[in-house]
């Protein structure tokens, strides 16, 4: 039972697996846009049969996605294992006696403990309340902040540590570089000797900005080459999609295999896949 009203966690995976190292260990990231196209994400999750799925935009309770649980939801149909951190309180999307949440979730058939989440100190402020706004959808106003959902999974002794992040969409890369960095923080921090992957979506280019001087100096690997497939569609004919998706690992993993699901068309955001030698 986790004693963080913020996070939520389910477990619907067989108790009677266990892990052995095999190739490949597959990890998906995927920003759902709040799961509007549920069963078209829960259809591409059942085929991609991966081990660990980090998502962001995930609603709970919210009008739009029908006050379902769209992380217990996934993770019952793929019998999976979840944590969900509550990133904002969605204030048109419920009431005071139901309320709307908006986060992370992080998935698993094999078991998932010591989540915590990361409340960024640098935020946009750009989602807050105002007085002279009517608490309607179309300024989506909301309560709360970005964060990182972190979470361990135990494969059986060996432990991958994970960061599941969605940094600020608004404003320029200052916020979302000052973000990214405590995070980097953090893994300094705790100083574990387990495997870890930073993965989500970073709304920015790692490699068109410093994030990548940072990251490579926290010691972490890129998954993808330095001109990435985009990972967003093409909005308008003068505008080809943006490469913010991202998975990086440090530690004894190896990334191979790399794969931008660009013909999924559940959500606004393509799902990432990565293999991930454990050998």
């Amino acid at each position: 039972m986790n004693s963080d009203p913020e996070i939520e966690t389910g477990n619907f995976a067989p108790q009677s697996g266990k892990f052995r190292d095999r190739a490949p260990f597959r990890l998906i990231d995927w920003n759902i846009d709040r799961g509007l196209k549920l069963s078209g994400v829960i259809e591409f999750l059942e085929s991609a049969k991966a081990d660990l799925i980090l998502l962001q935009e995930v609603d709970i309770n919210a009008k739009r996605t029908h006050q379902l649980n769209v992380a217990c939801e996934i993770a019952k149909r793929l019998r999976m294992n979840y944590v969900f951190g509550r990133e904002f309180q969605e204030l048109t999307q419920g009431s005071d006696q139901s309320p709307a949440y908006h986060g992370q979730a992080t998935l698993s058939p094999w078991p998932l403990s010591n989540q915590r989440i990361i409340h960024f100190q640098k935020q946009s402020q750009f989602w807050r309340p105002r007085w002279f706004l009517p608490n309607v959808e179309p300024f989506q106003e909301r309560i709360g902040g970005r964060i990182a959902l972190v979470s361990m999974v135990d494969l059986g002794g060996r432990r991958l540590l994970n960061y599941n992040l969605h940094l600020e969409s608004r404003g320029d890369d200052t916020i979302r570089l000052a973000q990214l960095n405590e995070c980097l923080y953090d893994v300094r921090r705790s100083r574990t000797n387990a495997d870890t992957v930073i993965a989500g979506d970073f709304n920015l280019n790692v490699f068109r900005s410093s994030a990548a001087r940072e990251i490579v100096g926290a010691g972490f690997v890129s998954t993808a080459a330095k001109d990435p497939v985009r990972t967003t569609p093409p909005h308008s004919l003068f505008e080809r999609g943006r490469a913010i998706d991202w998975i990086f690992t440090r530690g004894s993993v190896r990334p191979a295999k790399v794969c931008v699901h660009n013909s999924v068309s559940a959500s606004d955001h393509f799902p990432l896949s990565v293999n991930l030698d454990l050998t």
